[in-house]
């Protein structure tokens, strides 16, 4: 198990490559070769990633006696009296042994065993007020999942980039910080404690800023850039706000302290962990765009696309997700996830996942409508989190991951065919000229839309599953959310299709197939786009090929099943007629808007011919009108009177300081010229010479040149000599 101890040499190489490629890549390596640096450092973390799930994996099916463990009964520990132990020894006063555990806490005819995370910690970080600040790593089933798809992610990218921004002028700059940001989001999901955790959230924003202003010369990328930047900031001050409330409430920034104090007594503390949850939920909002703090996502496709594809799609955005599934017990007990039918978290999610689907019905630009389609799949991912799905959801933001990078790499393939373009209004008809484009685009497609048997029908079934079922009571309304969105997804999706692939081409010059180095990655992401449902297929699909052994994977390797048993989770039976009816509403959702559009079958001009729709189209073409109110409503009623205050300290106070200096040292300086230069100085000068003219003019008269004048003067000088010297001595 050397991997899962010394996981921190994950981060650690595409930290080193981004300092290699920024201080030596013009200079030593060849701004050009730049890529190689990137591409080696990533293979090295993917091979080390996979290492890491494989001896998690082993662990799980052949765990050590010190890991397999089962909480305990007792609730009278509390945190007070764990406050400066380490991780390991929160968690071994809260748990005891079990030599054989049965997991019958997880329901659905699945078992396992109850394994403890792996938590490293390798030095005092530093120490305020008598508290001492560790850093190390916790890895898990979660944090290897995580691992191997932001590593897979990002080497296809750095792969698919060698071509789509090569010869650019930032060449060095791009892939130092690709790097850079790789670093950070592997660094941030083996967080070992929350403040960690806030430190690889934080770079993991300043790499999304700079990448997506890459191209700064062009005023849309910077105002995206800091729209992004500054939107995140917001929902930041709940997520310091939220941590300040579970320091306070445990004691600990520990995440494995905190997630296995709130599991040992789940009924205390509800007040304290629903305050924090609510406050959690807003840096969630901002980070993996849910209303109403998504508006920046869209917008932040201004960058270059495949770090759309990297940071939007498949890593940054999910980094949200990511924290409600590792401090679950803290949204499942302070939302009581387990006990309603409804809660802020789960209507967040489904509300999202709804307009973030009709948005995407109203976007030209194609990779606004991937931008709105990931937006409305984060809202899935949030909603299947809220009704107790924990393991849907990571299953689906594995899945998700690499379809939709798919589509962002497919949508960067057109536009660089297309002349680099991403209107679908100047595509058409590239079908015939992209083949290898036009089929990993419609493979991911059909996995977003949720087709058998494509990965996203079962990640996106066990999601509507989980909300008919829930924990204790259903969720129907986040069970219609999900059943229209998927009517939707598949829709928006095929009008995609028609406009950008079908008909005839509608723009200039002749299109062509992009080149292998980007069309491999198409390939690689579009096969996993097919395979990946089958990690945790049910069991019943694979009984008939005596496979069932394999059912559930990600239930069995990746579920924190230490934490999630204290709280009593279950799983729901697969259910044959509930992945029916999402299969027949996707299948359904394609079948109308393909008749719509290649059959023209329906009404057509409604939003010429019909003032409501009309007005409907609008409000979407607006975006709910959301921009407006936040930039000329909320930041102008902000903006404008503390622009006014300054204008009038600026004037009245700056201005008035200024111009009375600059008139005081104009007066004094007049004063000085007038009586102390002219008068006293000049004054006296003037006096002195005068002396001298008048001394010299008495003393003239005395040289008369005349000898016996001198000769008197000098026998009267003696005399009086004379005379002094008789009457002194």
């Amino acid at each position: 198990m050397w991997m899962l101890e010394n996981a921190f040499i994950i981060p650690l190489i595409p930290a080193i490559s981004f300092v290699v490629i920024l201080l030596f890549g013009k200079r030593f390596i060849g701004p050009d070769r730049v890529h190689v640096v990137g591409i080696t450092a990533l293979g090295l973390v993917w091979v080390l990633s996979a290492l890491a799930a494989f001896q998690w994996t082993q662990r799980v099916e052949h765990p050590p006696p010190d890991a397999v463990v089962q909480m305990a009964s007792h609730a009278d520990d509390h945190a007070d009296d764990h406050a400066d132990d380490h991780a390991d020894d929160h968690a071994d006063d809260h748990v005891v042994v079990s030599e054989n555990n049965s997991g019958d806490a997880h329901g659905g005819g699945h078992s396992s065993p109850l394994i403890r995370p792996v938590i490293s910690t390798f030095s005092q970080w530093w120490s305020n007020g008598g508290i001492e600040f560790s850093v190390g790593t916790l890895v898990d089933g979660l944090t290897v999942l995580l691992l191997i798809v932001v590593a897979s992610i990002s080497l296809l990218v750095h792969i698919y980039s060698t071509e789509y921004v090569k010869d650019d002028r930032r060449y060095v700059h791009y892939y130092a910080f690709l790097s850079l940001f790789t670093a950070a989001m592997l660094f941030f999901v083996m967080a070992q404690n929350i403040v960690q955790l806030i430190v690889g959230w934080e770079l993991v924003g300043v790499c999304s800023f700079v990448l997506i202003g890459h191209w700064w010369e062009e005023k849309p990328n910077t105002d995206a850039a800091l729209k992004a930047f500054l939107t995140n900031r917001v929902g930041d001050i709940g997520l310091l706000v939220g941590i300040i409330v579970l320091w306070g409430t445990f004691q600990t920034f520990d995440i494995d302290a905190i997630n296995t104090l709130i599991a040992a007594d789940p009924g205390a503390h509800h007040l304290a962990l629903l305050v924090a949850a609510c406050c959690l939920m807003a840096a969630v909002a901002s980070k993996s765009g849910q209303f109403p703090l998504h508006t920046w996502l869209p917008d932040a496709m201004a960058g270059p696309t495949p770090v759309s594809a990297l940071i939007h799609a498949a890593t940054m955005v999910v980094a949200g997700i990511y924290m409600i599934a590792r401090l679950y017990p803290v949204f499942y007990e302070g939302l009581s996830v387990g006990t309603s039918s409804i809660n802020l978290m789960a209507f967040i999610g489904g509300f999202t996942a709804l307009i973030g689907a009709a948005l995407a019905f109203a976007q030209w630009d194609i990779k606004k409508v991937l931008a709105y389609s990931t937006v409305s799949q984060l809202g899935y991912m949030v909603m299947a989190l809220g009704v107790g799905a924990w393991t849907a959801a990571i299953f689906h933001l594995f899945t998700h991951a690499f379809f939709k990078a798919c589509l962002f790499l497919g949508a960067g393939s057109v536009s660089h065919a297309a002349h680099h373009t991403f209107d679908m209004r100047k595509m058409g008809g590239l079908k015939k000229d992209m083949p290898h484009t036009y089929r990993t685009f419609v493979i991911s497609s059909l996995a977003l839309a949720g087709i058998f048997p494509f990965a996203g029908f079962w990640s996106k079934d066990e999601i509507l599953l989980g909300s008919l079922v829930g924990q204790k009571n259903s969720y129907p309304l986040m069970l219609i959310f999900g059943c229209v969105v998927a009517v939707m997804t598949a829709a928006y999706m095929t009008r995609v299709i028609w406009y950008t692939f079908h008909g005839e081409f509608r723009g200039q010059g002749h299109p062509h197939e992009s080149p292998k180095m980007m069309t491999a990655p198409l390939w690689i992401l579009a096969g996993m786009a097919v395979i990946a449902g089958v990690f945790n297929l049910p069991g019943p699909v694979l009984e008939p090929f005596g496979l069932e052994g394999l059912a559930h994977r990600i239930q069995t390797y990746v579920e924190p099943s230490v934490y999630l048993s204290g709280l009593g989770l279950s799983h729901p039976d697969p259910s044959l007629t509930m992945a029916l009816v999402g299969l027949a509403l996707a299948v359904s959702g394609i079948v109308v808007t393909y008749l719509y559009y290649w059959r023209r079958v329906g009404l057509h001009g409604m939003t010429e011919r019909n003032r409501y729709a009309k007005n409907g189209y609008t409000f979407l073409e607006n975006k709910y009108y959301l921009d407006h109110l936040y930039n000329d409503v909320i930041v102008e009623t902000v903006k404008r009177p503390i622009a006014n205050w300054a204008n009038r300290v600026n004037q009245n106070v700056l201005d008035r300081v200024v111009d009375r200096a600059g008139e005081t040292a104009r007066d004094t300086g007049r004063w000085i010229y007038k009586w102390i230069d002219q008068g006293a100085i000049d004054g006296s000068v003037n006096a002195a010479a005068r002396g001298a003219d008048s001394s010299g003019e008495g003393l003239r008269a005395i040289q008369s040149g005349k000898i016996q004048n001198y000769g008197q003067l000098l026998f009267g000088s003696a005399a009086v000599l004379a005379i002094v010297f008789v009457i002194v001595v």
